[in-house]
């Protein structure tokens, strides 16, 4: 029987998983439903250590606006942005700065649902229901949102998402999209699943998703320098999230990582 509350849009099968409302739910948040649930529980036994590996990564997106913060970004494009946990884009940013933008991108019902509702009353900030995978319509929806000057530097983020991205759709081809489309100073965060770190439970984990709405491809950290074409890599480059540029004393086993973490700036 699939659950429905006030804030799941009417026709929402919340009886089929998705990646989105897993993430939620390895992150501790409350909107996910039985059956993402389920999906979880079979994902933490390919891989155990999937609730640290969607903490670094939400730690690597934190690091990286503030990075870009750092070097004069104030407006992201967040590609992909999921369902709203603590920590948001628009919330990191706005420490830094209270006028820093954001246009969140997602076509899941539920996190768009949930993302219009905390931002409802936030002039600053958007999200637009499309899928990231067709940048000729997102990027027309971000510039309609009027927060969005393409004439400036812009923040693309894409953490945890490409690797729901087939290899048949083109990932070098769309994220070459949004690089043609924001300005040279512009900013690329890119974090995603790979088979070169524990490919034995990142196999696992493949088998898994082929049972959700959003099956995952792993890239090599070849394939993910590949999406950079254009851009130049900050330091550390490619490398595990905690890795990335850490703040402090780092105590997580990067080869239990996961997930492959860079930063790169348009030409």
């Amino acid at each position: 029987m699939s659950e429905r509350v006030s804030w799941v849009p009417e026709g929402v099968d919340t009886g089929r998983p998705s990646a989105a409302r897993l993430y939620d739910y390895l992150l501790g948040g409350g909107h996910n439903f039985a059956a993402d649930r389920a999906l979880a529980e079979k994902f933490l036994q390919a891989q155990p250590n999937a609730r640290t590996i969607a903490r670094l990564n939400r730690a690597f997106l934190r690091r990286a606006v503030l990075f870009m913060m750092d070097h004069g970004i104030r407006q992201f494009l967040d590609l992909g942005s999921g369902i709203p946990t603590v920590g948001n884009v628009h919330e990191i940013a706005r420490k830094a700065d209270p006028e820093a933008r954001v246009v969140y991108v997602d076509f899941e019902d539920v996190a768009v649902a949930h993302s219009q509702l905390i931002l409802e009353h936030d002039p600053l900030a958007a999200i637009v229901q499309e899928d990231m995978t067709r940048p000729d319509a997102v990027l027309l929806a971000a510039r309609d949102s009027g927060l969005i000057d393409f004439e400036q530097p812009v923040g693309v983020l894409t953490a945890g998402v490409f690797h729901f991205v087939p290899p048949e759709a083109g990932a070098e081809a769309i994220v070459a999209a949004y690089r043609d489309a924001v300005p040279a100073g512009s900013y690329l965060a890119v974090s995603q699943f790979t088979q070169d770190l524990q490919p034995e439970e990142m196999a696992g984990i493949v088998e898994v998703m082929k049972k959700s709405q959003n099956p995952m491809h792993p890239r090599t950290k070849s394939e993910i320098a590949a999406l950079f074409a254009g851009f130049e890599l900050v330091e550390p480059g490619i490398v595990p999230t905690p890795l990335w540029q850490p703040e402090g004393a780092n105590t997580d086993d990067p080869d239990k990582a996961g997930i492959y973490a860079a930063v790169g700036r348009k030409l």
